[in-house]
């Protein structure tokens, strides 16, 4: 990321923005949460998911961060923030209470940079998650309206059930399988997406990953047969 300033704020909050999405690696990356109240609180709970290195400064932090810093799970800075406190950041996120101290952050950060609740600070908005094992759905209205994307998240919450976490993990085997002895390329392709269609989605959600199991193993040994 360097000191590349072209990922500057904008200075107005009311600039129309198109988001590019993405989903960031940050195993073994410097992360820097400036804030240690409840915000704080969240947003490090979700970071610790994903390996990063996390280093926490604000004079004062919550009693489950606390016990993060017991388990050496984060580092603690206990004072308030300096500018100095960004370098070598990857991705910084600022959640305190303070605007003044939020936008110095950004202004400061060289890097990646949300600021909680205050979209056009950010160079990057987290959108409303939810996970099913390998399955993450994200969804963003621009921070437009985080209430609606917390409704629709709901909504699929209750499509995609458990058993969708089960039926991903089955497919990461059935495609490496797929890979290693169906030769034919687009009858693997033609199988790989028989396997994903909304059809079969609609069978994992009424019948369960072990009644499809059988049937996917059915068309698996019927590609491979016609692939011969």
């Amino acid at each position: 990321m360097g000191s590349n300033r072209t990922i500057a704020r904008s200075p107005s909050a009311n600039t129309s923005r198109v988001y590019y999405p993405a989903f960031l690696d940050l195993c073994k990356k410097k992360v820097v949460v400036v804030g240690g109240g409840k915000v704080a609180e969240r947003k490090i709970g979700s970071l610790l998911k994903t390996g990063a290195t996390i280093t926490v400064v604000s004079p004062r932090i919550t009693k489950k961060i606390e016990r993060q810093r017991q388990k050496e799970r984060v580092r603690h800075i206990s004072r308030s923030y300096r500018k100095g406190d960004l370098k070598g950041a990857f991705l910084v996120v600022a959640a305190t209470d303070s605007l003044t101290v939020n936008q110095r952050v950004s202004q400061d950060a060289p890097c990646l940079v949300n600021v909680v609740d205050t979209p056009h600070l950010c160079n990057f908005i987290v959108p409303s998650t939810f996970t099913r094992g390998p399955l993450q759905i994200a969804i963003s209205t621009g921070g437009i309206s985080p209430a609606l994307a917390r409704s629709i998240r709901k909504e699929l919450e209750a499509k995609y059930g458990a058993e969708f976490a089960r039926y991903v993990r089955m497919l990461r085997k059935v495609r490496c399988d797929a890979m290693g002895t169906i030769r034919d390329r687009r009858k693997r392709a033609a199988f790989l997406k028989c396997v994903a269609s909304p059809e079969m989605m609609r069978k994992v959600a009424e019948k369960g990953v072990r009644e499809v199991r059988p049937f996917v193993k059915e068309l698996f040994g019927k590609a491979k047969k016609s692939a011969e």
